[in-house]
């Protein structure tokens, strides 16, 4: 009782801030809604600041409310086909900026993590460099001369996040409850999802595994970086890793008074997030350029990494055919993965699907950035989307809103860049590998040893049968004639499967 009553409380107190920017009901949007709502609406304005469009005054009362809500207000910014475009747009701007914390609060995090104080560790520890909703960062050098970058969670974040999403939880069940539409969107896996991510954010040892993770699986890669975790000094609320030099992605007069190639830039950005994506299944999701640095070598340096996302083998290989169909305009299987996957609710026609995919993906076919209205085309996937009644994936909410990310960094690199030319390489590499003809033979080869594995054991399962037979009969409830026969069948199968795998193993040997 009382934690739901803080909830609402918590709910309130966003309603209000919101309705201080009209954010809450704008009254833009006013006119679309019920008349009780208007009413409450225009109630809700009174003395409120309507400066600016209506996404910017929802972005500036979500850094008013604070982390989770700069979270929210981020997440949301993946979802243009709920809120549309434009908003979308301005709280896709929203700053993960907020004043630090004083230096003193951060000499004494350390010091409790580690038990030492600050100058035991390191020979130089700056006043923060930058601070976010979250953490803040300093600047540091170890007592081997080397420069390391030192994050730190802000005071009792964890508590209040904890509390915010409690609420968010509370509001997204409410709403689904009485709106039909809202459902279709899924709001309470929404938070889900996005509670989740903030969690791992609210463990920086999760952070510093996802960044030895990352740098283990680009190993191969040489154009890319990813700092080195300085482990002796990364605990739950502090995380230490290499300080990297070089240039941020966002100043592009500074890439090009360096000389930098920024259509080759563009091209590795998006060469690298697919890479992740598709060939691990293990990415980072907040590759926007804030995080990204091209460092004094040229290589593309990845920073930041507590949002990270991850797709099972199945989710990758139906993500890869979707994109391969769309290259190859193949629409018709890419229909069929749709379907396959569960994407799209049985009782719709698939050629139908088809017909609207083509209909999405034939005006992107052969042309560059410049020449494609994004938003058009986003807006009629959305509304295939809601025509088919395809309901928000989870597992896919941080890869799309890496995707969409990717391409913003892309485009200001390289505005002429064609995204499927930039794609092809790396989609068609994974479809060979992991979905092609080579690729099903090594999976039917593992299965086949497996089979193999399993097949002296066949003798006793048809024997475990028959005694079982004999047990159900002894007690007076004698399997019927047909009950027989099906047992029978089963053990002739049985063994009639592991002779033809047995023959087939032999075959691929």
């Amino acid at each position: 009782m009382f934690s739901a009553l803080a909830d609402y409380a918590r709910l309130f107190r966003a309603g209000w801030t919101l309705s201080r920017r009209d954010a809450l009901i704008p009254h833009e949007f006013a006119h679309m809604a019920p008349a009780p709502v208007r009413m409450v609406g225009a109630l809700s304005r009174i003395g409120a600041n309507r400066t600016g469009r209506p996404g910017e005054r929802l972005a500036h009362a979500f850094e008013k409310l604070g982390p989770a809500y700069v979270k929210l207000g981020q997440f949301m910014a993946t979802r243009p086909d709920i809120i549309g475009f434009e908003l979308a747009a301005d709280l896709g701007r929203l700053q993960d900026k907020m004043p630090a914390f004083s230096e003193e609060a951060a000499r004494k995090e350390i010091e409790a993590a580690f038990g030492k104080p600050v100058d035991a560790l390191f020979d130089d520890f700056s006043a923060p460099i930058a601070a976010a909703s979250i953490a803040q960062a300093h600047q540091a050098k170890l007592k081997d001369g080397r420069k390391v970058a030192v994050k730190i969670l802000r005071p009792r974040i964890e508590q209040r996040a904890g509390d915010e999403f409690r609420a968010f939880a509370r509001a997204a069940r409410n709403l689904e409850a009485i709106s039909k539409t809202v459902r279709r969107m899924e709001p309470v896996k929404f938070v889900e999802t996005l509670k989740a991510a903030a969690a791992i954010e609210l463990d920086l040892r999760m952070e510093a595994g996802a960044a030895s993770e990352l740098a283990e699986d680009l190993a191969g890669e040489p154009n890319t970086r990813v700092p080195e975790v300085i482990w002796p000094f990364t605990a739950r609320r502090i995380l230490t890793v290499e300080w990297i030099d070089g240039t941020p992605m966002g100043d592009l007069a500074a890439l090009d008074r360096r000389g930098v190639d920024r259509k080759a830039l563009a091209k590795l950005v998006i060469h690298v997030f697919l890479k992740q994506a598709l060939h691990t299944g293990f990415f980072h999701a907040d590759m926007h350029q804030g995080n990204l640095i091209v460092d004094n070598e040229g290589r593309l340096a990845l920073v930041d990494f507590g949002i990270m996302g991850r797709l099972d083998e199945n989710t990758r290989n139906v993500f890869a055919e979707i994109i391969y169909g769309f290259i190859t305009r193949n629409y018709a299987r890419t229909a069929e993965v749709h379907f396959a996957a569960g994407y799209v609710p049985p009782g719709h026609s698939m050629d139908a699907f088809a017909q609207a995919l083509r209909a999405v993906g034939e005006p992107l076919q052969g042309r560059n950035a410049a020449q494609v209205d994004m938003s058009r085309v986003l807006q009629q996937l959305f509304d295939v989307t809601a025509l088919f009644d395809m309901h928000l994936r989870p597992e896919l909410v941080l890869l799309q809103r890496t995707m969409v990310t990717v391409e913003g960094v892309a485009r200001s690199l390289d505005p002429e860049i064609d995204m499927w030319a930039a794609a092809t390489p790396v989609v068609k590499d994974y479809v060979n590998k992991a979905i092609g003809p080579m690729a099903q033979a090594e999976k039917l080869k593992a299965a086949t040893a497996k089979a193999i594995e399993v097949a002296p054991k066949l003798p006793h399962y048809v024997e475990a049968i028959g005694k079982a037979a004999e047990i159900y009969a002894a007690q007076g409830a004698a399997p019927k004639p047909a009950e027989n026969a099906r047992a029978s069948r089963l053990a002739l199968w049985a063994v009639a499967g592991a002779v033809a795998l047995l023959a087939a193993a032999a075959f691929i040997r």
